[in-house]
């Protein structure tokens, strides 16, 4: 009976010792585990595309809050500011039409921007890089860029998603 409670003893022991690492919720990166709530400004746009500033910023915003971790709130009230800043917009012929090699029916779009998260009351970078985001989209008719700025929202939506994984997550 004593070997019985004794193996019993040792095996609860053994089990406890394999979540002795884990915590429960966010991990957040060190340089933003202090963190607990986000001010997101319109983004600057230096790309030939007029109108993009806010429809970034709304794009990650919305991601914040679908991520969870972080809280949306005003510039006066956050902990840290994320500004942006659209730096390029590439789009690319990636199918071409049947029988006619230099026109293209499917195309690949890429957004990038850069960021900078600051400290609201020290003035400190946390983070800083660069995130792309991407998608393709099919011409349907002769009007490409009517299609490219249909395609636009899901790219920044992509390199929406990226940015705050990596602010959430850390990569």
């Amino acid at each position: 009976m004593r070997i019985l409670s004794l193996f019993a003893a040792l095996t609860c022991a053994v089990f406890a010792s394999g979540c002795a690492g884990y915590r429960v919720g966010p991990v957040k990166p060190l340089v933003m585990e202090n963190v607990e709530s986000l001010s997101v400004p319109t983004f600057e746009n230096d790309t030939l595309i007029p109108r993009l500033e806010v429809l970034a910023a709304n794009s990650v915003i919305k991601q914040i809050q679908q991520d969870g971790t972080f809280k949306v709130t005003g510039s006066e009230k956050a902990d840290a500011i994320v500004e942006g800043k659209l730096t390029q917009i590439r789009r690319r012929g990636a199918r071409s039409v049947r029988g006619d090699v230099m026109a293209s029916k499917e195309y690949r779009l890429r957004i990038e921007l850069e960021y900078t998260v600051t400290n609201r009351v020290t003035g400190e970078r946390l983070m800083h890089g660069r995130i792309a985001g991407s998608t393709s989209f099919f011409v349907s008719g002769n009007d490409v860029n009517q299609d490219e700025r249909q395609a636009i929202p899901l790219a920044l939506e992509d390199a929406a998603t990226r940015l705050v994984s990596r602010l959430s997550e850390g990569w």
